[in-house]
């Protein structure tokens, strides 16, 4: 097996920095390579952080935004302006800083009656704007993920069904007893097709389940995060000291 692509930051603040030099990286290859960068972002603290600094680098203001098309990796089934929606901590950290035309936003919608019906518009809009065929599956430039300390990632929760769903591109995670309330998140084989996946780790309270998930034999219906194995070269590990503790 592949082994992991790591970098152990400082702290929270180091690994938000090493993400957005990372971002640029992979914006400007995209740019120069393909005339576009397509982006999934995260939520949760540690993106947070990332997009707060993000937000402050000066050549932000001049960066071609009109050439990125940015996309959610999951989302709570709740309104956008909900304090738990992963859209409006991008939304209040980055977009009202930078000029992003609005047709390059594509939030997972939360509006439909029936979820599933939001999921598979998401689908139809990641067709549309990758220019899709029937069957294709969206080549992201970047897709930015963190861990949960259950092993999680996206919205790939421990022996969850939708972390084996392969037909789809978005998928509708149920509410239960550890997912509150249900989500909407991009299925295996899109965090697979990525060029490049950035994986954000921090805090203590992490380093037990990293240290399982490195060392120990894949599982991933126990430790969903392990989906990525196939595609290890191509993730960067992010891993401040703290989450980093049981491994070093």
């Amino acid at each position: 097996m592949q082994k992991p692509q790591i970098e152990i930051a400082r702290d929270s603040l180091d690994l938000a920095e090493r993400m957005v030099r990372l971002f640029l990286s992979a914006a400007d290859d995209a740019i120069a390579s393909r005339g576009v960068f397509h982006i999934a972002l995260s939520g949760g603290r540690t993106p947070e952080r990332f997009l707060e600094r993000l937000a402050g680098v000066p050549r932000v203001g001049r960066f071609p935004w009109d050439r990125v098309h940015l996309f959610w990796v999951d989302e709570r089934y709740v309104p956008p302006d909900s304090q738990a929606s992963n859209y409006r901590l991008v939304a209040r950290t980055l977009l009202c800083r930078i000029d992003m035309p609005e047709a390059n936003v594509h939030r997972i919608p939360t509006e439909f009656e029936d979820m599933t019906d939001a999921a598979l518009a998401y689908g139809r809009t990641m067709r549309e704007v990758f220019r899709l065929e029937a069957n294709g599956i969206p080549q992201f430039d970047l897709v930015v993920l963190g861990m949960g300390s259950d092993g999680h990632t996206a919205s790939l929760f421990p022996n969850s069904p939708v972390v084996r769903d392969a037909d789809h591109l978005a998928s509708v995670v149920p509410a239960g007893d550890t997912v509150k309330p249900a989500r909407i998140t991009l299925t295996r084989p899109v965090l697979r097709a990525a060029r490049r996946v950035a994986m954000l780790v921090s805090g203590a309270e992490k380093s037990h389940t990293l240290k399982r998930v490195f060392l120990g034999e894949p599982d991933e219906m126990r430790y969903p995060v392990q989906v990525l194995w196939p595609v290890l070269e191509r993730v960067v590990w992010l891993v401040d000291r703290e989450a980093a503790g049981e491994i070093m």
